[in-house]
């Protein structure tokens, strides 16, 4: 199953923050958490998440410092801010809502026919 790059970008913000709410993190390594959690059903690009960190860091959501890995590499390090927790709950509690909506359309429409996705 793909899924659409619409439901993609609508999902990026609460997927970023709960990664960032999990643990510090740099970029490739959000795309490695994204693909693990989505069991690989969501694979994002940097040109698709960087864009979303300079939004959620200039809105105020996460913060950015440098560090040099073990490797010696330096790395864009992201943390989620007090604002950007605050938004995270907001983020649930529409995305529940959605969810809820959805699920009882489908079942309000499943005895005319209408399948219903696995889990609802």
């Amino acid at each position: 199953m793909e899924i659409s790059k619409d439901l993609i970008a609508a999902s990026s913000t609460p997927v970023v923050l709960a990664i960032l709410a999990e643990a510090d993190s740099y970029g490739y390594a959000i795309l490695q958490r994204v693909r693990e959690l989505s069991g690989g059903r969501m694979e994002w690009t940097d040109g698709m998440l960087y864009p979303v960190l300079h939004r959620l860091e200039r809105l105020g959501h996460i913060e950015a410092r440098w560090e040099v890995a073990e490797s010696g590499r330096r790395r864009k390090y992201y943390a989620i801010t007090s604002r950007g927790r605050a938004q995270l709950l907001e983020e649930q509690r529409q995305w529940e809502a959605v969810d809820d909506t959805l699920r009882g359309i489908w079942r309000a429409l499943s005895p005319s026919g209408m399948p219903t996705p696995q889990g609802a």
